[in-house]
């Protein structure tokens, strides 16, 4: 399995793959197909991905002439200091033309201090502010932590957006453009000496190994441990077992030590505790 799957598998995913959302989001995609087009044409311009065309669809429908009970104006629903920050003027919210340009550069100015189009969706919902806080309460800049302590509304928007690049096709992309992001900031941007190759490897375990004995036996910080298995404790809890991925060069540690791990794990009790 890659690590853009692992992701995917066990925390983020389209929550809606029904027929029925597929097709509401290629109806709304086809019926205004002149505006996809023109949209599209203006990310891509920038060097910037398609499925951020589908950030407008879930803002807007693509409705130049909506606004949010909020006060967010126009296809790319901007607030008006957002609007200001970047020089489009109150009026002009609801121009497709002066508005999608101005998203063009506010979405490059995100992706360049968030590093992935996950986080860049959740700080166009919500402000740049929030997501800091939300950062700062988890002690994380991964969405997969922080994103507990955002708006629940912010938390349904980014669900809305997987929903809707599964589909069109996109969500994979999003994932390994996510997962990317998060592999750098765990192996090269993380503290301590010890660097890991960012190729990962799997193996199952059950609920009787204790994250916390795995990462002392392997000498790593647990959080390491969680990094590169978001959702693992959920799994474990819910399933009674699941895949560990640990670096590549790490993983034969591991399997030597296993049976040694499973007995400390046992014998410590609280088999997947990891809080403090």
């Amino acid at each position: 399995m890659s690590c853009s799957q692992m992701v995917n598998a066990q925390f983020l995913s389209a929550s809606d793959t029904s027929e029925n959302s597929v097709r509401k989001y290629q109806r709304i995609i086809s019926s205004n197909k002149e505006i996809v087009d023109f949209i599209e044409y203006s990310l891509a311009e920038k060097g910037l991905p398609r499925h951020l065309r589908n950030l407008a669809l879930i803002e807007s429908h693509f409705n130049r002439n909506i606004t949010s009970g909020a006060g967010a104006v126009g296809v790319w629903q901007f607030m008006t200091s957002h609007a200001n920050q970047y020089g489009l003027s109150e009026q002009n919210r609801n121009d497709l033309y002066k508005s999608t340009k101005t998203a063009v550069v506010s979405l490059t100015n995100l992706y360049k201090k968030y590093n992935n189009w996950v986080t860049v969706v959740a700080a166009y919902n919500c402000g740049e502010g929030n997501v800091a806080k939300a950062m700062a309460a988890a002690g994380s800049s991964q969405y997969h932590v922080f994103y507990k302590y955002l708006p629940e509304e912010t938390i349904n928007h980014v669900k809305k957006y997987l929903n809707a690049c599964y589909a069109t096709g996109e969500l994979p992309s999003v994932l390994n453009n996510y997962n990317s992001s998060r592999m750098n900031a765990v192996f090269f941007a993380g503290s301590g000496s010890k660097k890991y190759n960012s190729n990962l490897s799997e193996t199952e375990i059950n609920a009787g190994f204790n994250l916390n004995v795995i990462a002392d036996e392997l000498d790593v910080d647990v959080n390491k441990i969680l990094a590169w298995n978001p959702g693992i404790t959920e799994e474990l809890e819910n399933k009674g077992e699941s895949m560990l991925y640990l670096p590549t060069d790490l993983m034969p540690d591991f399997l030597l030590r296993k049976n040694k791990i499973l007995s400390r794990s046992i014998k410590e009790g609280n088999i997947i505790n990891t809080k403090q």
